[in-house]
């Protein structure tokens, strides 16, 4: 079942389509016309400082599933087993750091490769692989390194000396790339930057929000479409991608039109999709079930405050990670039930995800959580988000099928008449 494509529905995939593969020739206009490219790690405000300064940011992690998706993941998996490292360490670093090292310079890459990076940033914030893999990097490419500290403080915790912290450290990275590049920041522009990321977020929340519709307008099948939030927050391209997609869902929605002819249950994913493999989120579809919800979207938005552009960047940088892999078990258990009662959920599938242990860790308290105190049912199945030789899809096929038909039992039961 690897590398297996999602049906879907939504038009606006076309355009993604499209937005994808300019992201990357961009990457590499600008390393052609002297235009600086720098990688950094993802979910953090550094973008948008990026594009107020006309540097062209890389994410090596939103890189890997593109290579799961195309099937290159496994000679990249093969060249960092080459160098030494095991291959039960995190997906994402197995394949960015085989990709950094071996695969960059082979010819005919998909979508053009990478551009090698004028600099990087490693900042000390995130998951472990993630450091990991920015150490790897800045030890291999001979180019400036910035490093820089952000605690890892619970996203609840975070006060004002974090923040005041973290706008030193943005400040820092500043004057960095201004000594690197010979530009000037405008925080005008920064201003600008900041205000598109919070348009986009709003109008991703409001795209999120009516998939409570029922029938739900789209799946997680769809959730692709989360590349903008990745890669162009900080951009009008995000944003006018999102009202197109927006206004698509809103039409979807007046006209009753679901994911599937006659929706009958509603379900929940927790963990990173299998990204080789998104056409799973359809196999559910011939019991009339829809995946409306999941954890791993909700990573991607946060409200910012143009007025003050420091420090919002510097507060989303403090909070991604967090929000992701150093969440406390008791903020999960609380998003998980606010999803469930919005989004009227009739059972959860939870990804024992080999690659990323912090977000699985947890989930038999969520799966107690899930049937005692709300009444929905959970099912976990071991897998890995970039590495299909750990996903077996006989035993989850075995387990899926039994839990879906004892959901359909429970709803048949609820809505028979009373003798």
């Amino acid at each position: 079942m690897d590398a297996q494509k999602t049906t879907k529905r939504l038009k606006a995939n076309t355009a993604l389509r499209e937005i994808i593969a300019e992201f990357y020739a961009d990457g590499h206009r600008a390393k052609a016309e002297g235009r600086p490219v720098g990688w950094i790690p993802p979910m953090n405000g550094l973008i948008e400082l990026f594009y107020a300064m006309d540097i062209h940011p890389i994410f090596p992690e939103n890189w890997a599933p593109v290579c799961a998706a195309i099937g290159t993941n496994r000679e990249n998996f093969a060249a960092c087993a080459g160098h030494g490292y095991a291959d039960d360490l995190c997906g994402y670093f197995r394949n960015n750091v085989g990709y950094a090292l071996d695969g960059i310079d082979a010819p005919d890459q998909p979508l053009g490769g990478l551009p090698k990076p004028d600099f990087l940033i490693s900042f000390g914030a995130g998951c472990i692989p993630t450091m990991k893999t920015f150490q790897v990097l800045c030890d291999h490419f001979d180019c400036p390194v910035i490093r820089a500290d952000l605690p890892q403080v619970a996203m609840e915790d975070i006060g004002e000396h974090h923040l005041r912290y973290g706008v030193a450290q943005i400040k820092r990275l500043i004057a960095f790339l201004e000594d690197l590049t010979g530009r000037r920041l405008d925080m005008d522009r920064l201003s600008q930057a900041v205000a598109w990321t919070d348009e986009a977020c709003r109008l991703w929340d409001e795209i999120m929000a009516l998939r409570a519709a029922v029938p739900a307008p789209f799946s997680a099948a769809e959730i692709g479409i989360m590349f903008v939030m990745v890669t162009r927050h900080g951009t009008p391209i995000a944003v006018d991608f999102l009202r197109d997609v927006l206004a698509e869902v809103k039409e979807r929605v007046a006209q009753g039109v679901g994911v599937v002819p006659d929706e009958r249950l509603r379900l929940f994913w927790d963990n990173i999709p299998l990204w080789y493999n998104m056409k799973l989120f359809n196999y559910f579809e011939k019991w009339n079930a829809v995946v409306v919800a999941e954890t791993y979207t909700s990573a991607w938005t946060l409200r910012m405050d143009p007025s003050r552009p420091l420090e919002s960047i510097a507060y989303k940088s403090l909070v991604s990670y967090p929000l992701v892999s150093c969440v406390s078990l008791e903020k999960r258990l609380e998003l998980i039930r606010k999803a469930v009662r919005e989004y009227r959920i009739d059972g959860a599938i939870l990804h024992s995800n080999r690659s990323c242990k912090p977000i699985s860790m947890g989930q038999l308290d969520i799966q107690r959580m899930l049937n005692d105190e709300l009444g929905v049912p959970a099912v976990l199945f071991d897998g890995d988000h970039m590495d299909g030789d750990k996903f077996a899809f006989a035993p989850f096929q075995t387990r899926i099928d039994a839990f879906i038909e004892m959901l359909l039992e429970r709803r048949a039961s609820a809505h028979a008449p009373n003798p």
